[in-house]
């Protein structure tokens, strides 16, 4: 855990300190800023425009939050930026954006989103943005091949696997089952050497992250408590918890 205790050392407000009841929206510069209010550390996520971008949003498409319709990765940069979110005067902003925004203030726990079909313009782009910038911030993954090229690119950025026993998400019902077991049981690890592991809640306790952990000392995220259920089972098996609807 040497040299990654900044990691664990706040819990980390999932997509942002958000409530969409209050018109702060996830994965928005409100959001952002109201987690470094309160001293947490930020989890976010990464989607590629069509110019090769780093945008921050959870979603591949427009439409679930925000106005319009398509894919981010058919959209530019300057058209995303211009995108209302319903409800609220934000707009996307890039991951160099988020980093100015931020300024070391908390840590960022950064979520490259993928289609696991092998591009690696998302982990390059992340990856030229940090490397430049002077605060804490690690990158992870469900998919391995981001986290490998990480590894090649910019070996001093912390990588991360994000993980789970099932993978139940419609994003990876592409996925076959051998896939999906070869990723829960970190198959990819000589390939990745992940330096952190982030793993679902609902999926503690389990023997790949919890060997991880107290064999090999890889410090362990998970995702996302919500629950009373769910912040005892993070406080007895992971480091840290990547929470959201409370404030610990």
């Amino acid at each position: 855990m040497s040299g990654l205790d900044w990691l664990i050392a706040r819990p980390v407000a999932h997509r942002g300190l958000h409530n969409a009841a209050a018109g702060v929206i996830e994965n928005t510069p409100s959001a952002f800023a109201a987690a470094v209010a309160a001293g947490y550390a930020i989890e976010c996520d990464l989607q590629i425009s069509a110019d090769g971008e780093a945008m921050v949003h959870h979603d591949d498409a427009l439409g679930r939050l925000t106005d319009g319709q398509g894919r981010l990765d058919a959209t530019t940069a300057a058209d995303l930026k211009r995108v209302s979110y319903r409800a609220t005067a934000d707009r996307m902003i890039t991951l160099g954006e988020l980093c100015d925004l931020v300024a070391d203030r908390v840590a960022l726990v950064i979520e490259l989103k993928s289609r696991f079909d092998g591009d690696l313009r998302l982990v390059t782009r992340a990856a030229h943005v940090l490397t430049t910038y002077r605060g804490r911030a690690a990158l992870m993954s469900f998919d391995p091949a981001p986290m490998a090229a990480l590894r090649q690119i910019a070996p001093a950025l912390p990588r991360g696997i994000v993980a789970e026993r099932r993978y139940r998400h419609h994003e990876r019902d592409h996925l076959s089952r051998r896939t999906k077991r070869a990723l829960a049981y970190f198959a990819h690890a000589l390939r990745t050497r992940p330096q952190f592991i982030a793993y679902s809640v609902k999926d503690l306790p389990a023997m790949a992250p919890l060997a991880a952990r107290k064999l090999l000392g890889i410090p362990l995220l998970t995702w996302t408590v919500r629950t009373p259920q769910d912040r005892a089972c993070a406080a007895r098996f992971a480091d840290q918890m990547i929470f959201e609807g409370f404030r610990p």
